[in-house]
């Protein structure tokens, strides 16, 4: 939801040029939904002026609408603690907070913004939304009454208000709430898709497809409506145009695991076992922890006459519920069809145990969805109305997310012919023998880059005919091998770049900056050696709900040690303890070698050093979420967008909203 940014264009001008200067630079670029710029102008306007409430107020509008919530919030409680009676700042605040889901502080908040402006529509209507998120229905119908009045052709009210209806069970009602919404605004997809899903659970299929081929006509990007006409054809015994609108749905949204299970199980009831395999692996892969997968596509396995498959399918079922009674049954048959006859009889009796047990406790109060040991239970069926995407209650799981690996940002490294890097700081570091260095080779112009340039062959022969100049020109200089040792690791030649390296060395033992790059050498040289192996070192942290962190290799690969290159960050550090740089390489190595405590700690080392690193911020933040810190870490993730790193919106898009 974006929010309103009318009101914004109604405040003071500033006294001081420069500050309207930014002030209304800032405010356009909200207005034209260039967040990060917006961000980048209210960021000049704070450092001038702390005490302005609405460049808080605004940045954080800024930080919403990139889904940065958590950095909204600071933003808004700046501005509320600057202002206290700051209307919108509540109001905002409130919305925040929801998306945060903390409802009860949302409410708060509303509550005091309806004492400040009882006549703002907006606040009823955010203030319904909380009741429904605490499921307090009654109330949030009451809400969307108020705001109804105020805007009785609002046909967002109409369709929350419905859906408040259905959850107490008024379907006649709701209906008449969503065919309201739908005459209020007939180019809004979303009341044809609500009414649509409750034709479908009252079987009326015809009526249901119709709303949802209206729905599908006006937004022809949701994938959700896609996958609710599918159930419907489902339902209609038109499987062909079902598997079609699957299709559909993946082919908007690739890793919608929900979709590929379905696909599955109605692909395994018309014999394409093949293909359902094929899902249920897809499926599998996207959500490792869901018992159902496994044992849906174990009975795949089995129609294919292939029991150790099915065998280690069942096996994984059990083994993520060991109450789960059919899984021991059909494990039995598999292993009979094996000649297993001892485990199978094991797996009988296991089962015929367990089924009694479940039996003896009927009467007790199972908080458990699903009785795995009734063996009455059907554990083939779709799943339809009742799992919205991104719904969590998937038996225990959530089936719907999507796999993205997000990997950290690389090291830093000192390289000639180019700048330093230019992202958007407003405090720079410096570094008094850093700018020596720099001197030295200001023919060819040293900075500090975050990951590899971009160079064509030209330019690279170019800068490599000026190194040997150097070298020639200088004779027994360190400089000149230095400048090379950093071109030859550009163009993935470690070995002779560390060899350059030691030449540099040889003649200047004391040179942290040497060993600083050096030390970069090395490491990638061990990325690339083990890429070969099927072993790149790479640390990724993964867009599922167990977020781990891991090398992507294989699990029978050689173990390859940074142990040399993180020697060469400690000679760095000892040699000049102020070179924020070699703290954040260090944290990356610490990373790759699996000591993530330590380099948390070498991350806030770069920080204490550089506090405007933006990519220190941003791999702590990993790390943090890594370690199921997610608070700090998404704090940290927020505080590096800020400071200009735009892969910080997509991190916060996957780890740090709830839905």
């Amino acid at each position: 939801m974006l929010l309103l940014l009318s009101l914004l264009l109604c405040q003071e001008t500033l006294a001081q040029i420069n500050k309207e200067y930014f002030f209304v630079k800032g405010t356009g670029e909200l207005i034209d939904r260039k967040y990060t710029a917006a961000i980048e102008s209210f960021n000049v306007l704070i450092k001038v002026d702390t005490g302005m409430h609405d460049a808080y107020f605004r940045r954080a509008i800024a930080k919403y609408n990139l889904d940065d919530y958590l950095g909204a919030l600071n933003d808004f409680n700046r501005a509320i603690r600057l202002n206290p009676v700051f209307t919108y700042a509540y109001y905002y605040r409130a919305i925040t907070h929801n998306n945060l889901g903390n409802h009860g502080e949302a409410l708060k908040d509303l509550e005091e913004a309806n004492n400040l402006r009882p006549e703002l529509p907006g606040v009823y209507y955010s203030r319904a939304l909380s009741y429904f998120f605490l499921q307090q229905f009654d109330k949030a119908i009451s809400d969307f009454d108020r705001f109804l009045r105020y805007d009785p052709k609002a046909s967002e009210g109409y369709v929350n208000r419905g859906t408040c209806k259905l959850f107490l069970k008024d379907t006649v009602s709701a209906l008449s709430d969503y065919n309201r919404a739908i005459a209020m605004n007939r180019s809004d997809a979303n009341g044809y898709s609500r009414r649509g899903r409750v034709y479908a659970m009252q079987s009326k299929n015809e009526l249901a497809l119709q709303d949802f081929n209206e729905a599908i006509r006006l937004d022809t990007t949701s994938a959700i409506n896609y996958y609710f006409r599918a159930i419907t054809l489902y339902n209609s015994k038109d499987i062909s145009g079902a598997l079609r609108d699957f299709d559909r749905v993946l082919a908007l949204d690739p890793y919608n695991a929900l979709t590929l299970y379905n696909r599955a199980l109605m692909l395994s009831q018309t014999g394409d076992y093949d293909r359902a395999l094929e899902s249920y692996t897809q499926a599998a892969d996207i959500n490792p922890g869901n018992v159902l997968i496994y044992y849906n596509r174990a009975a795949v396995y089995l129609e294919k006459q292939m029991p150790r498959q099915a065998i280690e399918d069942y096996s994984r079922a059990i083994e993520l519920y060991p109450d789960f009674a059919n899984a021991y049954l059909n494990r039995s048959y598999a292993k009979r069809m094996r000649n297993d006859m001892r485990g199978a009889k094991q797996d009988y009796d296991v089962a015929m145990r367990k089924i009694a047990e479940h039996q003896n406790n009927l009467s007790s109060d199972d908080s458990n969805p699903i009785a795995y040991a009734d063996t009455s239970q059907k554990f083939n069926q779709l799943v339809a109305f009742d799992a919205d995407f991104g719904n969590k209650n998937f038996t225990g799981d959530n089936l719907q997310y999507r796999r993205v690996d997000i990997t950290l940002l690389p090291l830093f490294r000192l390289t000639v012919g180019v700048a330093d890097e230019q992202r958007y700081r407003y405090g720079a570091y410096f570094n008094a023998d850093l700018e020596q260095l720099k001197q030295r080779t200001k023919a060819m112009q040293l900075g500090v880059v975050n990951g590899k340039p971009v160079r064509d062959a030209r330019e690279q022969r170019q800068l490599m005919m000026q190194c040997d100049r150097l070298i020639d020109s200088l004779g027994s200089s360190s400089i000149g091998y230095f400048a090379k040792a950093s071109l030859l690791e550009e163009q993935n030649q470690y070995a002779t770049s560390i060899s350059y390296y030691k030449q540099s060395l040889s003649i200047d033992r004391n040179n942290a900056f040497y060993y600083f790059n050096r030390s970069v050498a090395q490491s990638e040289m061990v990325d690339f050696i083990s890429s070969i192996d099927n072993s790149a070192q790479t640390i990724v942290l993964e867009s599922d709900n167990s977020t781990s962190m891991k090398h992507k290799a294989n699990s029978e690969t050689k173990s390859y040690s940074y142990s040399e290159a993180i020697g060469d960050l400690q000679r760095a550090i000892a040699l000049q303890p102020d070179f924020a740089y070699a703290y954040y390489n260090l944290g990356n190595l610490q990373c790759s070698s699996n000591q993530m405590p330590e380099a948390i700690n070498s991350y806030t080392g770069a920080i204490a050093l550089h506090p405007n690193m933006g990519e220190a911020y941003y791999n702590r933040g990993l790390v943090q979420i890594y370690l199921r810190d997610t608070e700090k870490g998404c704090l940290d993730i927020s505080k590096s967008g800020e400071l200009g790193i735009q892969e910080a919106y997509n991190v916060i898009k996957r780890f740090c909203t709830k839905k």
